[in-house]
């Protein structure tokens, strides 16, 4: 897959260095391979949520580090893209601002 973009993650770590291990493992994971659909993304990483926001759109949510951060995508499976909507702590992400957008 084509990830957009690892700045939105490098912001995050310059915030959370120790979070870099595990942002890093999760972004090689997901561009080494393309993925049909959210069944298919689902086999590698069981633990990642499809959101239906408001406006329709779809949003899937990945737990990363045991459960200590988020990372928020829009995923076009057919394209191959994903694009970074937002990487967050798990207290950011339970305030639900992200669900706004």
């Amino acid at each position: 897959m084509h990830i957009i973009s690892w700045a939105k993650i490098r912001d995050f770590v310059d915030q959370h260095p120790t979070s870099l291990g595990s942002m890093r493992t999760w972004f090689d994971c997901l561009e080494s391979r393309m993925y049909k659909d959210f069944n298919d993304l689902r086999t590698i990483f069981p633990s990642v949520d499809r959101v239906r926001l408001k406006s329709g759109q779809d949003r899937y949510v990945f737990n990363v580090a045991g459960n200590n951060y988020r990372i928020i995508c829009g995923i076009h499976f057919n394209r191959g893209k994903v694009y970074i909507r937002f990487v967050l702590t798990h207290a950011e992400y339970d305030k639900g601002a992200w669900k706004h957008e």
